[in-house]
């Protein structure tokens, strides 16, 4: 049987609806693009590893950026790009996850991408800003063997896609595993009307933390799971929360701290040596990279805080983080990793909260 998303299953979470596609992508102009390396070497190694790309528009991003922040529930993370992500408050590259030996190679692709986009970068102006997110895949992937090349970075960006975006054991969630089961990528997305607005948020996960031990069943209950006598890092999540609401980057923070109110509801505790890193954005506005000669001030309008409006916004974010997350493991197929190891397809039952599964 193919595997099915959570609400394919009859669970739905809170009381907003989702866009069409349930996904990251109803935030109109965005794209998301993977690159998937699943295969053998002739020494035996298992890669499963790969590259995700997240382009928040299709033009350039380094000529139009947008508002952005990052807020880190857990630091045990190796990002790139996030320091001058909070300093300044613009993404003006595609934000681009991998496995955590692999952050080098993305970077570097991402670079020559973009040098190869706007030939001013480094010449005429300034340097640019690339952000690399990533989780620890380590447990089914042959990590020390850095299988990721910077030509997967470029592919990933070039095979970026509007609508539905490809979940599971694909791109930077092929070897990553989740609440004791395969995890990987998920996404989810939820829209409201704002007076005559009608704003988009969505999120995109790479979900690689916790044990079965841990699982909440979506609504609240405990999972019955086992401890697995096999002990597993501790693991780590990248969420990417994206609006079309317009949202200051000091929002934008606000938005992306309550992210982990919908990863906690499906039972992490941002462990110790879990990364758990949020960034978030908003296509909105697009800030150009240089202003006309006469122009000394940028003019944006930004949502007003007036508590209803934002809680709305805020309550969107958690139940897409929460619903990216079971995504992830629903679509996720049983992985034959590296030395021989396995992570199993989570069984439905126990997501329905059937009595009687076995796990």
């Amino acid at each position: 049987m193919s595997r099915v998303r959570l609400r394919d299953l009859g669970i739905k979470i809170g009381r907003f609806e989702t866009g069409k596609h349930n996904s990251i992508t109803d935030v109109s102009g965005m794209k998301v693009g993977h690159v998937t390396l699943s295969y053998n070497n002739e020494d035996g190694h298992a890669i499963r590893t790969g590259v995700t790309a997240i382009l928040p528009h299709t033009d350039s991003l380094f000529e139009e950026k947008v508002l952005g922040s990052s807020y880190v529930i857990n630091g045990f993370g190796k990002t790139v790009g996030t320091i001058q992500l909070q300093e300044l408050g613009v993404i003006e590259s595609p934000i681009m996850l991998t496995n955590t030996l692999s952050v080098p190679a993305v970077l570097d692709g991402t670079i020559r991408y973009l040098l190869r986009q706007n030939p001013q970068i480094g010449d005429t102006t300034g340097t640019v800003n690339v952000i690399v997110g990533e989780c620890n895949d380590g447990y089914l992937n042959d990590i020390r063997g850095m299988h990721v090349a910077p030509e997967h970075a470029i592919q990933a960006i070039q095979n970026a896609e509007s609508g539905i975006v490809e979940e599971g054991c694909v791109g930077a969630g092929t070897g990553m595993s989740c609440l004791g089961y395969k995890g990987g990528i998920g996404t989810s997305s939820r829209v409201a009307s704002f007076g005559d607005n009608l704003y988009t948020v969505g999120a995109l996960v790479v979900s690689n933390f916790g044990e079965k031990k841990d699982l909440r069943i979506p609504g609240g209950d405990f999972s019955k799971g086992k401890e697995s006598k096999e002990r597993m890092p501790d693991g780590s999540i990248m969420i990417i929360l994206a609006t079309d609401a317009p949202l200051s980057e000091r929002q934008l923070q606000r938005l992306a701290k309550r992210a982990a109110f919908g990863l906690s509801r499906t039972g992490s505790y941002a462990s110790h040596g879990s990364g758990d890193i949020v960034i978030a954005f908003s296509t909105a506005h697009r800030i150009p990279h240089k202003l006309p000669p006469n122009q000394e001030c940028n003019t944006f309008h930004f949502l007003r805080e007036d508590g209803q409006l934002i809680s709305q916004l805020f309550e969107m974010a958690v139940d897409t983080v929460e619903e990216a997350i079971w995504n992830s493991i629903c679509k996720a197929t049983t992985t034959e990793g590296n030395k021989g190891k396995v992570k199993m397809e989570v069984p439905y039952e126990i997501l329905m909260g059937l009595k009687g599964w076995n796990n």
